[in-house]
């Protein structure tokens, strides 16, 4: 079963089962996102984790930073994995050879690992209808091996493999919309949300974990190595992320009803969320500016259509 956490000091004395000997990046939002998870979970909990910054800074082998029963194989496949464990686990329950509590399994994957690499693995957990929560902590980046471009990374970014320069402004595709394509499969709960208003995420951590079936959750997980802002500074970008409805939340169940759970009082400009970062600076040279008006020209239209989206619960 979920618990409700309805404060932080409630939050802070919540047993941990993430600990802090980790290599993670100081300023890193995984931990953030992880522990959130984590600490909702009151009873038995399995995780899946594919290959990606967050696998290789907390299992570094003979150590490993999880509390909990844990699994890695590959890049591509935490979600298969934790549904083999999950598939597993009905099997024994049916044969009588489990009667424990029924434990809740997860997998987590960067966007690579989602996004990318293991897209095909994903969609087929949620075709088969595993009772699993699949949550992405979505750096839009390959942070782990040396901050190359993924289909998660904005247009506009400066990538080591889309390198903003004399001849270039940085990536050119724009990113994939991961949250429409998850719930396309007719997933009951698919959700995105922030490290930065953590009770909205507590409340869709909660809700993707009780229901059965296959859930998907985007958490936002800004990058201080390759956004380029200073470490202590990683709250404040998550808030400029989702102020500037750059990424918005929302949630969508069974695959068509909309919610939007979260409107800024203050609607920050795209432009300040990209003026806060290393991997967009390039973009406020004269020759470079009309990327912004088309990234804030963009955002604008992505959050009218999920207003009207909303308005009539399509």
């Amino acid at each position: 079963m979920t618990k409700e956490i309805k404060n932080l000091k409630q939050f802070s004395k919540t047993a941990e089962r993430f600990e802090g000997a980790h290599l993670l990046c100081p300023g890193c939002a995984h931990g953030m996102i992880v522990r959130e998870v984590l600490n909702a979970v009151d009873g038995p909990i399995a995780i899946g984790n594919s290959t990606g910054c967050l696998e290789v800074s907390t299992a570094v082998y003979p150590h490993t930073a999880w509390d909990i029963p844990w699994i890695h194989i590959g890049f591509e496949n935490g979600s298969t994995a934790i549904c083999g464990a999950e598939a597993m686990y009905k099997a024994l329950a049916k044969k009588g050879r489990y009667t424990g509590k029924k434990p809740k399994f997860v997998a987590f994957g960067g966007d690579g690992a989602t996004y990318d690499i293991g897209f095909q693995f994903i969609s087929g957990c949620f075709e088969r209808e595993h009772d699993f929560t699949y949550i992405c902590v979505d750096n839009e980046n390959y942070a782990n091996t040396g901050g190359q471009r993924s289909s998660s990374t904005p247009m506009g970014a400066s990538t080591s493999t889309t390198p903003a320069g004399s001849v270039s402004y940085g990536k050119k595709e724009h990113k994939k919309d991961m949250i429409a394509i998850m719930a396309a499969h007719g997933a009951p709960y698919v959700a995105q949300v922030s490290p930065s208003k953590w009770k909205d995420m507590s409340v869709k951590i909660k809700r993707a974990i009780d229901t059965e079936g296959p859930c998907f959750i985007n958490a936002v997980s800004a990058c201080t190595t390759e956004w380029k802002f200073d470490h202590n500074k990683t709250v404040d970008i998550c808030d400029l992320a989702v102020d500037s409805h750059f990424f918005p939340l929302y949630e969508i169940i069974n695959g068509h009803e909309l919610n939007i759970t979260y409107r800024p009082k203050n609607v920050v400009p795209v432009r300040d969320y990209l003026a806060a970062q290393g991997r967009f600076k390039h973009l406020f040279k004269k020759e470079n500016e009309h990327i912004i008006d088309l990234l804030q020209k963009e955002v604008d239209e992505r959050w009218n259509a999920l207003q009207r989206r909303e308005e009539a619960r399509v």
